[in-house]
């Protein structure tokens, strides 16, 4: 059985994905895991971290020269902001002066409409919304990229399983007829991720 954890915030130093109970065997790279991490920060839709943040891949264990082990696969993700956010995210005790003087520090109040700040906050007694979000953060995601490509590995080369995905219809746009895309059709830098597009006629 497969079981997978996160860890980080979207400020901290770098994001955490630990894959336990993987066979010994299966090939994947950190390079396998950076190529998907781009196709994660493309797309339409994407903010603005996306075009600058690089997440930077460090296979810590389970993984030696490209195989995995048998053992807990740990993936380390930097985040590229840390350095701007190194004092307010830090783990250990901050001289408050030093905090007074960052307004990234300054208390976030308002709790945004449709995300899990004012939950968190009232679940964990904050009243500060930022080590809420922090946590709850899309950010997060890159982490189960990681995990997830490992699983995506062992699925290809043990029952010969590809996953994809691509955009079937966006209002009245729709691919053309046909079969969906395979591994050397699978889109990968159009916006919308469909392979191919046509507009559906209109409705008499």
């Amino acid at each position: 059985m497969l079981r997978w954890i996160t860890a980080g915030e979207s400020h901290g130093r770098a994001l955490v994905a630990v894959l336990e109970g993987m066979v010994a065997g299966v090939e994947v790279t950190s390079l396998d895991i950076s190529e998907q991490l781009a196709r994660r920060r493309l797309g339409y839709g994407r903010g603005a971290r996306m075009a600058f943040e690089r997440d930077a891949v460090s296979v810590l264990s389970g993984v030696r020269h490209g195989v995995t082990l048998g053992g807990p696969i740990a993936v380390e993700i930097g985040n590229t902001e840390w350095p701007k956010w190194e004092t307010v995210m830090a783990p250990d005790p901050v001289d408050p002066g030093e905090l007074a003087d960052s307004a990234r520090n300054a208390p976030l109040t308002r709790p945004r409409p449709g995300h899990a700040d004012y939950a968190g906050m009232l679940k964990y007694g904050f009243d500060d919304a930022r080590p809420v979000l922090e946590r709850a953060s899309a950010r997060e995601t890159a982490a189960r990229v990681a995990a997830a490509t490992v699983a995506r590995s062992f699925l290809r080369q043990a029952l010969g399983v590809e996953v994809l995905s691509h955009v079937i219809a966006i209002g009245p746009s729709a691919p053309y007829e046909g079969p969906p895309p395979g591994p050397g059709t699978w889109p990968r830098s159009t916006p919308a991720r469909s392979a191919r597009t046509t507009r559906r006629p209109k409705r008499r």
